[in-house]
C-alpha cells in the first residue's frame, strides 16, 4: 500500500467520530431488554410489564405524543421551532369533538387536523412573514388556543355535562373500529398465559400489537413511515430540509424558502391536530377541558430524543408512551420497574466502565443502589409519583440525551427574503 492511500492519523484535537446505532444493535438492545424483563417476571412473578394489554396501552397513549413529535420535526425541519404544538392539539381536540358529534368520527379526524393546521397557519404567519420570534409566537398560541376552546366550550355544551366549575364536556361522539387479527391475537395470547421465559414475554409484546388496536394507531405509524420517505428520500423533502440547514443557500439556488416554511408549519399543525383528536375520538369519546396534559411538550421532547429523525422520534414516543400508560395499569408493575431500572444501570455501569468513563460509572451505581433500594424498602409506588412519571422520564432522557443532538443548524433563526444579498 503506499503512502498515500495510507490511513492517516487524526489531527490533535479532531472531534471523535459518533457512531450511529444500527439496526442491528437496536435489535440486539430491545432483545436484551426482553431477556432483562423476562427475568424480574419471573423472579418476582409479575409479568404485567410485558403483557399484551400494557403494550396496547402503550402504543395507545403513544399516538398523541408521536402526533405531536412528528409536527415538530416538520417544522424544525424547515427551520421553525413550533412550541405551539400543546395549542394546536387543544384545537384538534375541540374541533375533532364537534365534528365527530355533529357528522361522524372519520369527518372529526379530518376536522381535529384542520383545526390544528389553522394553529399552524397562525404560527406560519407571525414567525415567517413577520418575523416575530419563534418562542414568542408559540407561548402565544399555547395561551390563545386552549383560552379560545375553553371560551366555546363554556357557550356551546353549557346544557349538557358540567364535569367541574365551569367546565362542560361536548355530547360523546360514535367510536371509530378498532383491529384484531383473528386466529394469530389468540394462539399469541394463549402462549402469553403460559409465562415461559422469554417466549411469552415475546408473545405478549406481539399479541399487543395485533389486539384492539385503533385504526388511528396504524394511521399514525404510517405517517412516520411516510413522512421519512417524503423528507428523506424526495426532492420536496431535501428542499424543506435546506430551508432548515441554510435558507440563504436554499434561496439562491432558487427555493422558495417562505413556500417550504409555510408547508412545513402547516403540516406540523395538522399532525398535531390529528394527535389532540386521538384524544377527544378515540381515548375518552368527548371533548373537556385539559385534555392535552402536556402531551405537545412530551411530544417536542420525543423528537429531540430522536434527534429530529423519524425513526429516532418513533421510539422516543413509545417510550414516553410506555410510562404515560403505567398510570392505567396495576400499580404493581410500577414497583417492578424500579428493580428493572436498577439492574439496567448496573450494566450500564458496567459498560462504562469498560470504556474507562469512571465518573459515569459512579453516578450509574448512584441510581442504581437508590433504585434497588427503593424496590427493597417498599411495597408499591404512590399514586401521586405514577402520574409525574412521564414528565418525570421526559427531563432524564433529555438531559442524558443532550450530548448527541444536533438539530437543524438554522432552526429557529429569523430568515427574510434576499438577507444573502
Amino acid at each position: 500500500m503506499s503512502t498515500a492511500t495510507a490511513a492517516r492519523p487524526k489531527a490533535p484535537g479532531a472531534p471523535a467520530k459518533k457512531h450511529k446505532l444500527s439496526w442491528p444493535v437496536v435489535l440486539l438492545l430491545i432483545a436484551g431488554a426482553l431477556v432483562l424483563f423476562s427475568a424480574v417476571g419471573m423472579a418476582t412473578g409479575n409479568h404485567s410489564l410485558t403483557s399484551s394489554g400494557q403494550v396496547t396501552a402503550a402504543l395507545s397513549a403513544a399516538v398523541p405524543i408521536g402526533m405531536a413529535g412528528l409536527g415538530g420535526l416538520w417544522s424544525e425541519r424547515a427551520g421553525v421551532v413550533n412550541i405551539g404544538l400543546e395549542g394546536m392539539m387543544v384545537a384538534g381536540t375541540f374541533c375533532g369533538a364537534w365534528a365527530g358529534y355533529l357528522v361522524n368520527p372519520w369527518v372529526g379526524l379530518l376536522a381535529g387536523m384542520a383545526g390544528g393546521a389553522l394553529g399552524g397557519l397562525l404560527h406560519a404567519v407571525i414567525t415567517v412573514t413577520f418575523g416575530v420570534d419563534h418562542i414568542v409566537s408559540g407561548v402565544g398560541i399555547n395561551l390563545l388556543i386552549p383560552g379560545i376552546c375553553a371560551y366555546v366550550n363554556r357557550i356551546y355544551y353549557k346544557d349538557y355535562v358540567s364535569v367541574g366549575a365551569g367546565q362542560n364536556q361536548s355530547p360523546p361522539a360514535d367510536p371509530l373500529p378498532y383491529i384484531t387479527v383473528p386466529g394469530l391475537s389468540s394462539g399469541l395470547k394463549d402462549i402469553e398465559s403460559h409465562h415461559w421465559f422469554f417466549v411469552s414475554d415475546v408473545a405478549g409484546v406481539l399479541a399487543g400489537l395485533v389486539t384492539n388496536i385503533s385504526v388511528v394507531v396504524v394511521l399514525a405509524a404510517a405517517l412516520i413511515v411516510v413522512s421519512y420517505f417524503v423528507l428523506w428520500r424526495t426532492v420536496f423533502g431535501l428542499r424543506l430540509r435546506s430551508c432548515g440547514e441554510n435558507p440563504t443557500a436554499s434561496e439562491s439556488l432558487g427555493v422558495n424558502v417562505y413556500k417550504y416554511k409555510y408547508i412545513a408549519v402547516i403540516a406540523s399543525g395538522a399532525f398535531a391536530g390529528l394527535g389532540g383528536a386521538y384524544l377527544s375520538l378515540v381515548a375518552a369519546h368527548f371533548y373537556k377541558d385539559g385534555q392535552t396534559l402536556g402531551r405537545g411538550f412530551i411530544g417536542l421532547a420525543a423528537m429531540i430524543f430522536g434527534n429530529w429523525m423519524p425513526g429516532g422520534l418513533a421510539m422516543g414516543a413509545g417510550l414516553f408512551g410506555f410510562t404515560d400508560s403505567l398510570q392505567l395499569r396495576d400499580p404493581g408493575s410500577v414497583h417492578v420497574l424500579l428493580l428493572i431500572v436498577g439492574i439496567a444501570m448496573v450494566l450500564l455501569a458496567l459498560w462504562q466502565l469498560y470504556r474507562r468513563k469512571y465518573t459515569a460509572m459512579v453516578i450509574s451505581l448512584v441510581i442504581a443502589g437508590g433504585m434497588i433500594a427503593w424496590y427493597s424498602l417498599t411495597d408499591e409506588v404512590q399514586r401521586p409519583l405514577i402520574v409525574a412519571t412521564p414528565y418525570v422520564i421526559t427531563l432524564v432522557v433529555l438531559s442524558l440525551a443532550s450530548q448527541r443532538l444536533r438539530p437543524p443548524k438554522a432552526d429557529g433563526q429569523i430568515y427574510r427574503k434576499g438577507q444573502g444579498k
